[in-house]
């Protein structure tokens, strides 16, 4: 069982992803795909009249803000047009896919922040109305099911807080936590960068190995969103996934390339 995440940077070649995962699943693997969809979710938002805001929280981590009208953007693009624009490119390669979020059949079930500490110029703010949660629970029975009957779950990371309420969790760190619900071999996290940078945005400065043991130490070195993949990697870890695997999603092959040793590998 492989477990992907792949980012929604602009530059990233969905159609060349799915001919990868067509690939490997006629040869047997069994892969569950956790999306992002950031650059469109930016688009539209701005098209709506309602741009994006990202925040950086008091412990230095980059988030979107969420509130009920970014909700509402988030759940039209990530749910809808990615994640069925994702599907379709399966199904047209013979692979019988199934498109959902994590608030559908609460597959991924999260805790809503009651209030989100963030810096701004230099000053701490409070923030009360944002709609982000931390993952609590995976529910894998739907996924079991999918699994045994040979469909490949495709899911936005949107999850079901204990009230009910849609929430946007960070597709890493729910990619991680469903990597450990299903017990899976590997994890990779797929983005707009060859794996882990050293001196980013300086490609050439990839770092090949990291062991596990050592990856707290690398949260000082991971720039921006890569802190996020280097925390869920650490999770993923702990609870039991044998390896992670930071690499890039805009070549061709990316999964299979990923598993054959390019990107950063954490082990």
């Amino acid at each position: 069982m492989i477990v992907v995440k792949v980012g929604g940077g602009a530059d990233i070649d969905y159609a060349a992803l799915c001919d990868d995962i067509a690939a490997l699943v006629k040869q047997g693997q069994q892969i569950v795909l956790v999306h992002g969809g950031s650059s469109e979710t930016n688009r539209v938002a701005t098209a709506l009249g309602t741009p994006p805001r990202f925040v950086t929280t008091a412990s230095g981590h980059v988030s979107r803000y969420t509130d009920q009208a970014a909700m509402d953007v988030f759940m039209m693009v990530y749910a809808g047009k990615i994640n069925k624009r994702i599907v379709e490119l399966l199904q047209q390669r013979g692979i019988n896919a199934f498109g959902c979020s994590g608030l559908d059949g609460r597959i991924l079930q999260a805790e809503r922040k009651a209030t989100l500490r963030i810096v701004e110029n230099g000053k701490q703010m409070m923030i009360r109305d944002d709609r982000t949660g931390t993952i609590v629970g995976v529910d894998t029975r739907m996924l079991a099911v999918m699994a045994a009957n040979n469909i490949c779950p495709v899911i936005a990371p949107i999850a079901c807080s204990l009230q009910g309420d849609a929430l946007n969790v960070d597709g890493d760190r729910a990619a991680a936590q469903i990597a450990i619900a299903l017990k899976a071999d590997s994890l990779l996290l797929l983005s707009s960068v060859p794996g882990l940078l050293s001196a980013f945005p300086d490609e050439s400065s990839l770092i090949p190995h990291i062991a596990r043991a050592d990856i707290e130490r690398y949260m000082e070195v991971a720039q921006g969103r890569m802190k996020k993949k280097v925390m869920g990697a650490g999770e993923a870890l702990a609870g039991g996934v044998g390896r992670v695997i930071m690499a890039d999603a805009r070549i061709q092959n990316p999964i299979s390339q990923a598993l054959n040793g390019q990107g950063t590998i954490i082990a």
